[in-house]
């Protein structure tokens, strides 16, 4: 027989907090009923799960290795309680969404709320990714459609046009390529920049697009966010760059920034709507993909 939830919880909870008292205190029992459930999993895993002392409490080896499986079960009976809880509501259905970083600063986040007026009784749940998290997750069926920058390898899959971005060279006003003209990406290589992790589509396209050149791209730091992109230029620690939908204006946090659009063709980047081929007959993505590939 498998542990009930209330016990794994419980469980969980005295780990995080190191003393089953405080546990028990928080989950409403009897530090009596506490002690029995932890005793009743001790049983049934044939392990101990703590080592008591004076000072309070401490995972076992055993106990180390169960509290992982048990806040990912916690999380997984979670999550299927709150999409089950949107049929029991009257929702006619979940469609789960992943969008890259790009794709979440471009016009998706109004797109998304236009289709959730227009259809509210559907519910989306959106997960931001770099794109090929995107594209393997859509694979592997965890979610229905996927949002990605072209580049990514996406073999068996359905593909929509959603639209464009073009790369910027951000800088500080006052900095050397503000006095540019018809600014090249050649001459943004003389400088260090800032980017994104490594694994981001868009850092390996600015390295591929350096080789073309012979240039070397001098990475100086690697964040995780548009936002800290903007933050470390801001700072001074180098040239970023950041995607702009092509048909709208250019918006920077900062005042003490200057973006300035890479006319080269290949910084214009393709925006793509990915589904797998056999989920097409779902009513809630014909009606997504309706509103979001027409336009």
């Amino acid at each position: 027989m498998l542990p009930d939830v209330d016990s794994l919880a419980l469980f969980v909870k005295a780990a995080e907090l190191g003393s089953l008292t405080k546990a028990a205190e928080e989950s409403n029992m009897s530090l009596a009923a506490a002690s029995r459930r932890i005793a009743l999993l001790e049983h049934r895993f044939k392990a101990s799960l703590f080592d008591r002392s004076s000072r309070g409490i401490e995972l076992t080896t055993a106990g180390a290795a169960l509290v992982k499986h048990a806040k990912d079960l916690l999380v997984d009976i979670n999550q299927m309680q709150s999409e089950m809880a949107d049929y029991e509501t009257g929702s006619k259905g979940v469609l789960r969404v992943m969008a890259s970083t790009s794709v979440m600063t471009h016009r998706f986040p109004k797109d998304l709320a236009k289709f959730l007026k227009k259809y509210p009784d559907y519910r989306v749940v959106v997960q931001e990714r770099w794109s090929d998290e995107v594209v393997k997750s859509l694979l592997s069926a965890q979610i229905d459609v996927g949002f990605i920058i072209n580049g990514s390898v996406t073999n068996g899959l359905e593909l929509y046009d959603y639209g464009t971005d073009r790369l910027c060279a951000v800088f500080q006003k006052g900095h050397p390529l503000g006095k540019v003209k018809n600014l090249r990406y050649s001459q943004i290589l003389d400088y260090e920049i800032v980017g994104l992790e490594a694994s981001a589509n868009l850092m390996r396209l600015l390295a591929m697009e350096a080789s073309k050149i012979d240039k070397v791209m001098r990475t100086r730091i690697e964040v995780r966010s548009f936002e800290a992109i903007q933050k470390a230029v801001s700072a001074g620690l180098g040239v970023g760059f950041l995607p702009f939908a092509t048909e709208q204006p250019i918006n920077l946090q900062d005042n003490n920034l200057i973006a300035v659009p890479i006319e080269e063709e290949w910084a214009k980047r393709r925006i793509l709507l990915c589904v797998r081929k056999e989920k097409l007959n779902n009513t809630i993505l014909q009606k997504f993909l309706e509103e979001f590939i027409q336009r």
